[in-house]
């Protein structure tokens, strides 16, 4: 068939394509730019990794997948995605991650547990996100606790934690509630701000690693409402999961220097 193009098309078709092949080698470049460095180089082999915590680390886990780094197990939340990206950068450093995040769960409940779901795995970096419920159950299911006692049941649990495991490293993350989510109202303020000012504390006074989750949160809904990042203020969607692990991460390359 003859070419029918005209001679401007023809010249304005030659632009365009040579414009969109400039793209398409320029964008990876920016990319990569703007995208964090690998952390492979400060990661030992053989780290094992603990997720505990609440429905926010729970993520819809399977319960019945014990082994480390297997996606069921892992649930479809932040602590899923950590790991993801962990793997991804760190082919044959033998990282060993596990998710034992409990739906409904505050801190007396981990504590119940936690022999079985947290020491006996002997984590080399334990991430702790707890605290939500221990206010929200005091609002609709009858828990009679207060931040005072969050606080004491958090401390007593990391003084039972380093005992046993005197080496871990541990990633303690704020609770957080997100205005505008529709669970998220005028009983929530300003009682919740002690749970969070506690969980600050708590990181300080022993020296670990903490990640401050609120501020991540109040300013991500400048640029989306509420609704893009937790429909009703606590459980993130995916966007919100991945709020979290970029956080985590970075205080977790901190940790590893």
């Amino acid at each position: 068939m003859p070419n029918k193009m005209s001679e401007p098309s023809r010249r304005q078709f030659v632009k365009s394509a040579s414009l969109g092949s400039l793209s398409l080698f320029a964008m990876p470049k920016l990319a990569s730019s703007t995208q964090p460095q690998p952390i492979s180089q400060n990661i030992p082999e053989n780290l094992t990794i603990v997720f505990q915590g609440d429905s926010i680390t729970d993520a819809g886990r399977n319960r019945n997948e014990q082994h480390p780094n297997n996606a069921g197990g892992l649930g479809m939340g932040y602590a899923y995605q950590i790991v993801a990206q962990l793997l991804g950068e760190n082919p044959g450093k033998n990282l060993r991650c596990h998710n034992r995040g409990i739906s409904g769960d505050k801190v007396f409940q981990l504590a119940d547990r936690w022999e079985e779901d947290c020491l006996k795995l002997k984590p080399d970096v334990l991430s702790i996100l707890v605290g939500v419920n221990d206010f929200w159950h005091t609002l609709d299911l009858g828990y009679k606790g207060t931040a005072a006692i969050y606080e004491a049941d958090y401390r007593k649990l990391l003084d039972r934690t380093k005992k046993a495991l005197p080496g871990v490293k541990l990633i303690l993350a704020e609770p957080y509630a997100i205005q505008g989510g529709s669970t998220i109202n005028d009983r929530w303020h300003p009682t919740f701000n002690g749970y969070r000012e506690a969980a600050k504390k708590i990181a300080a006074d022993y020296g670990v690693a903490f990640v401050p989750l609120q501020s991540v949160f109040d300013e991500a809904v400048k640029a989306a409402p509420a609704s893009y990042w937790s429909p009703e203020g606590v459980h993130p969607s995916i966007a919100g999961a991945f709020l979290i692990k970029e956080a985590w991460l970075k205080t977790f390359r901190s940790l590893m220097g």
